[in-house]
């Protein structure tokens, strides 16, 4: 049996509007009890608080379907450093994941620097952040991601602010949500897939669709958020397959064309599209 790891704002919703299409896909997913996780970028809300949000436009899931950067980073710090600390820029989801791994939230001496989504950044915190880094701490990203879409426009992203410290402090971050190998592979042990099983379901070619072509998942990318057709001869990687949107989909298809024995085509099958 396959099973999917599908992005969300862009690909279920946009903004606060359920995209058409998506509760049928979803519906279809638990009726045929094929595995299925939601994974997000934003690491400010916790996993309760992504599912409610996903009731509340009319998706059925519990808190079980979602997958959050912040969940990946506690739990590859909690397995590289038990019982660790943190100084955190960051809100909710985050701290909470955090919590639940084991690990302390501390204002000196961290092992880690843990970067985040958030409203909170002034220049006090971001101080304070590189002053722990110049001091040893390793720094952390929940991800790369540059800005991040709110219902008010556009605001910049953690990785914006990774980059700020990278640049003051002269390290790396090490990054751990979306494309990285570290979220994507744990997010398929999670629901108990096979590489071969896995399909990724995206709206963007920088993390989605590059992350499940660098582990070998197969990859679906979906017209309805941040990429356009024409964008796609820019890339030296490719979807298996491109759609409109999730209304396109059909997991009885998808089963037939993606299954283990299905040939892989040479070129990616486009549907339709804007």
């Amino acid at each position: 049996m396959l099973g999917y790891l599908i992005d969300m704002d862009g690909v279920i919703y946009r903004g606060s509007h359920l995209i058409p299409g998506a509760e049928r896909f979803i519906r279809s997913l638990r009726d045929s009890e094929i595995p299925f996780l939601f994974l997000t970028n934003n690491s400010q809300r916790t996993r309760r608080d992504v599912a409610m949000k996903l009731s509340r436009l009319g998706i059925d899931v519990e808190e079980e379907h979602v997958f959050t950067c912040a969940m990946a980073t506690a739990r590859y710090l909690a397995r590289q450093k038990p019982g660790g600390t943190a100084f955190v820029i960051g809100e909710g989801g985050l701290l909470t994941a955090l919590h639940q791994n084991g690990y302390s939230i501390v204002d000196k001496d961290p092992d880690y620097v843990v970067v985040g989504e958030g409203r909170t950044l002034n220049f006090e915190l971001a101080e304070a952040a590189l002053g722990m880094i110049l001091g040893g701490a390793k720094l952390v990203a929940t991800n790369l991601d540059p800005n991040c879409p709110t219902q008010n426009g556009t605001r910049p992203g953690c990785g914006a602010v990774v980059a700020m410290l990278e640049a003051a402090a002269g390290v790396k971050a090490f990054s751990v949500g979306k494309p990285s190998p570290v979220m994507l592979r744990a997010a398929r042990k999670e629901l108990g897939l096979s590489t071969d099983q896995t399909i990724v379901i995206g709206d963007t070619m920088e993390t989605d669709i590059l992350g499940g072509v660098q582990l070998g998942y197969k990859t679906i990318l979906v017209l309805s958020g941040g990429t356009r057709r024409e964008d796609l001869p820019r890339y030296a990687f490719r979807p298996d397959r491109v759609v409109p949107s999730i209304a396109e989909l059909d997991p009885s298809e998808l089963d037939r064309d993606f299954g283990a024995d299905a040939p892989l085509d040479e070129q990616p099958v486009i549907l339709g599209g804007r």
